[in-house]
């Protein structure tokens, strides 16, 4: 296992190379100018010389690549132009409530997802079986800002039970603040998981073992759970980590929406404000994270089906 995981590992080095890459280009192509964007347009030019020459953004365009590869293998990413703060301690201070958010709406996905798939398939063309269908079809045709917005109105505007922004403080505080968020990207994740488990139970009830285990008395539920759902993993795992990183992705505007500090919300501050060195911290963070659940789905995968090991 240990030789598998160094070869994946291996094979998201040059990922990780390419998306450093293109992050230095796209903020380099971004009309605007970072001086001025945080000196305002009233800066004098001796100003906006010095304000570039502190940011280092006077070096040739080599040098700026080379000293921003050095910086994230260190993981010095520099300062803010904004309010001079190191770049890592915004990134420190906001991912907390980015996984908090991502790891809420993945268990509330699961949850409410695979049961649904299951009972789905295990009640195949009646009325459990409809309602799934119609669930993941609303689930994929409805955006998760829109139905964060529905549930902001609905729940914390007019009835109240929910507070309308920020993200709490204290245990119980901060899961009041996160239901609602986390139950808008769950709703969108348990269509597709849902539907996924649907489709993958329902090719293992009909293989030649489920119908031996009946044959020999099982119990339906020990044949549903230990013999169907069991051996359905692996797609559903494959399905599960695109999710996760589907969820990631959604967090940003669900951060938007629902006004909560994170990741995502730090991100479209900084392009407003053409705040390189945030930019390029926040999505190399995004993307060290995209490895990191690869990484351990490809783990989960050999520890799901031994036989991955073995090729």
């Amino acid at each position: 296992m240990g030789r598998y995981m160094l070869y994946r590992l291996a094979d998201a080095i040059p990922t990780i190379w390419l998306v450093l890459t293109l992050v230095f280009i796209a903020m380099r192509i971004l009309p605007g100018d970072p001086a001025i964007a945080a000196l305002g347009d009233g800066a004098l030019p001796e100003q906006l010389a010095e304000f570039r020459e502190k940011m280092g953004l006077n070096v040739p365009i080599w040098q700026q690549y080379f000293n921003f590869l050095i910086g994230t293998l260190t993981l010095d990413f520099g300062k803010s132009y904004m309010n001079g703060a190191p770049v890592l301690d915004l990134i420190a201070r906001n991912l907390p409530y980015t996984i908090q958010l991502t790891v809420a709406a993945m268990i509330l996905g699961t949850v409410i997802g695979i049961p649904f798939g299951v009972l789905a398939a295990v009640k195949r063309g009646k009325l459990p079986d409809s309602g799934m269908r119609i669930f993941s079809l609303v689930g994929y045709a409805v955006p998760d800002f829109y139905l964060g917005a529905l549930f902001l109105i609905g729940f914390a505007l007019n009835l109240r039970w929910f507070p309308i922004n920020g993200a709490g403080s204290g245990f119980f505080d901060i899961l009041h603040h996160l239901f609602l968020p986390a139950l808008t990207l769950a709703l969108v994740k348990a269509a597709f998981i849902g539907r996924l488990t649907r489709t993958s139970v329902l090719e293992v009830l009909g293989k030649d073992y489920v119908r031996t285990a009946r044959a020999k008395g099982a119990r339906e539920n020990r044949v549903i759970y230990r013999h169907a759902l069991r051996n359905a993993l692996l797609p559903l795992a494959t399905g599960m980590g695109l999710s996760l990183l589907a969820t990631l992705s959604g967090s940003v505007a669900v951060e938007l929406v629902f006004n909560r500090p994170g990741i995502g919300r730090l991100l479209i501050q900084s392009i407003t404000e053409r705040d390189y060195g945030v930019i390029q911290g926040g999505v190399v963070v995004f993307a060290l994270m995209v490895v990191f659940v690869n990484l351990m789905m490809d783990l989960l995968y050999v520890v799901i089906d031994p036989r991955i090991r073995v090729k």
